[in-house]
């Protein structure tokens, strides 16, 4: 995947934008300390080039209904590409599973799944293997409560890779 260089106004741009999400062409140029136009052009700039992928509100989910956050790890039976390709396609079509990761090692993927309860979780893994996937074996965590949840920051990131 082919990197895009940014300099650091570039960085102070994305990290305003990551941390206050979207902003007047004016509240972004005072945040980055740079004059509104040249700011709202590299803004642009990093939009068209693929880094800045959407806007998103956090909201506190907790205050409004009750669920069960539940992670899952899973391995498949084969390996091949076609494999990863099926499962992949299909977790991307079900709303409750909000996150999934490939990963190497022992575990294929790791899942963040978010359903009303504990039955309907169970709903979720039932229809998941009922669709023959693949899955060899899986192992189901409740998520108590939530101790960090953030996004990385991009200055740290920056920092060790020498850009």
């Amino acid at each position: 995947m082919r990197k895009v260089t940014i300099d650091a106004a570039d960085m102070r741009i994305l990290s305003a934008v990551q941390k206050h999400g979207q902003l007047s062409k004016i509240k972004l140029s005072e945040l980055v300390n740079l004059s509104p136009t040249p700011c709202w052009i590299r803004f642009n700039r990093l939009k068209e080039a693929g880094l800045i992928r959407g806007y998103h509100a956090d909201i506190s989910l907790d205050k409004i209904v009750d669920f069960s956050k539940v992670i899952v790890t899973i391995s498949l039976k084969g390996h091949q590409k076609s494999a990863f390709e099926r499962f992949e396609a299909y977790i991307g079509q079900v709303d409750e599973i909000v996150e999934c990761i490939a990963t190497g090692g022992g575990m294929d993927y790791v899942l963040k799944v978010v359903a009303p309860s504990l039955s309907a979780f169970q709903k979720v893994m039932e229809e998941l293997l009922s669709e023959e996937l693949g899955i060899e074996r899986y192992m189901t965590y409740i998520a108590t409560r939530d101790i960090k949840s953030t996004h990385p920051k991009l200055s740290c990131l920056m920092a060790e890779s020498g850009n």
